[in-house]
């Protein structure tokens, strides 16, 4: 199989699922347990591609300037600090580790 084969019928299978999506029922939708297994899949997607972004390199993990940078991201968040100084604030020590290693 070529790799143009596999992108049209990768395009085929998610342009199936989207219309699949279509098709559930509104009411099954709005039952509390599809609800919360919906929210909670999102949480767990956004957390798993959160992961391989920060440790991932190619097929290793990667302990870089990533690591410390999105611990101070994620203190700041706890602490309720403005995105916007998340991001400097986060950056800074990313360009402080990598200016000293």
């Amino acid at each position: 199989m070529t790799f143009w084969q596999i992108i049209i019928l990768a395009s085929i299978a998610v342009l199936a699922l989207k219309v699949a999506g279509y098709l559930v029922p509104p009411s099954l939708l709005e039952k509390p347990a599809a609800a919360r297994v919906a929210d909670l899949l999102t949480i767990a997607l956004l957390a798993a591609l959160a992961a391989v972004q920060t440790f991932g390199a190619g097929e290793e993990i990667v302990v870089d300037a990533r690591v410390p940078a999105v611990i101070v991201a994620i203190a700041l968040f706890a602490l309720r600090v403005p995105f916007i100084l998340v991001v400097i604030a986060a950056a800074g020590v990313a360009a402080g580790v990598r200016a000293l290693s």
